[in-house]
């Protein structure tokens, strides 16, 4: 939610939508990319559409298979590991803040290759490695866990990764 209208008197406030057009807007959003039940929550908050009508909009989305809780989970846990290179807890961390439930979680962590997961930890292990200027090695240690942990990597692996590359 930006504050760019109250800078700038020109712009128009957002329009909200009507029941009719909200369906068709919510579908093409949903297709656009993979979604979940909260986003398209918070999409219909910000079009000021509250109560029941939003449930009876979710409802029909997934009838309609635009919205699918597991699919969405598995091409967010594949994408955010891939292009991010986040870890399994940072992943977990965000799904569970968009409200998908536990199970479909832990389907969604092995969409991600265990080696492939352990050969990014040490690739990123190595990067941070010579990128970080520090003259005592435990500070330095110390500075790479703390950047792998906040990327969402299991500190036991952190470890492991660290003492591979030393």
């Amino acid at each position: 939610m930006s504050t760019w209208g109250k800078n700038n008197p020109d712009q128009t406030p957002k329009m909200s939508w009507s029941l009719e057009e909200s369906k068709g807007k919510l579908e093409t959003f949903c297709a656009y990319q993979e979604r979940c039940a909260w986003e398209v929550r918070r999409k219909l908050y910000e079009k000021s559409i509250k109560g029941d009508a939003v449930d009876q909009l979710i409802d029909t989305l997934t009838k309609d298979g635009f919205l699918n809780e597991e699919r969405f989970a598995r091409a967010f846990a594949r994408g955010k590991f891939r292009i991010k290179k986040w870890g399994r807890n940072r992943i977990t961390r965000e799904l569970k803040l968009r409200e998908i439930p536990t199970d479909l979680i832990r389907k969604a962590l092995l969409e991600i290759d265990p080696d492939e997961y352990y050969e990014v930890l040490v690739q990123a292990t190595e990067k941070k490695w010579e990128k970080t200027i520090e003259k005592d090695p435990y500070k330095k240690r110390f500075k790479v866990i703390q950047y792998l942990i906040s990327k969402g990597f299991e500190q036991d692996l952190v470890k492991e990764a660290i003492g591979s590359i030393q």
